[in-house]
């Protein structure tokens, strides 16, 4: 059992004899059938999932219920992938999105010192005209 992870329990939708593994942002995980790639992510340690659209600033997970946008991941070619009901599969390839270069070294994280320059909704007015 690994630190972040919870005892096992009767009942519970893990099953904990059928270890799998997967990738998530060039990262090699471990989880278990049954584990969703956030549950097995949390369970990992790992705590921000994406970036916000307009400044990259970290996201995690809030509700795990399906709910947030904060839990969109790309998992394979499918983008907009909610990491909070998604199941995991061995070998599946599982991405962050909205940034530029890597979750951790996110280039466009620069954009939130911009914040006072970008009016809310700009990107809804932007090139129409009056």
């Amino acid at each position: 059992m690994t630190p972040g992870r919870l005892p096992s329990s009767a009942g519970q939708l893990i099953d904990r004899s059928k270890p799998l593994s997967f990738t998530f942002d060039g990262r090699a995980f471990a989880g278990y059938a049954g584990d969703t790639i956030t549950s097995a992510l949390l369970a990992a340690g790992v705590r921000v999932l994406s970036r916000s659209f307009k400044y990259h600033r970290p996201r995690g997970t809030l509700s795990a219920a399906g709910h947030d946008a904060n839990s969109f991941v790309q998992v394979g070619d499918e983008p907009n992938v909610v990491a909070d009901t998604r199941l995991i599969e061995d070998g599946m390839v599982v991405e962050a999105q909205n940034v530029f270069g890597s979750l951790d070294n996110d280039k466009a994280r620069l954009l939130v010192h911009l914040g006072r320059f970008l009016p809310v909704g700009f990107y809804y007015k932007t090139f129409y005209r009056p």
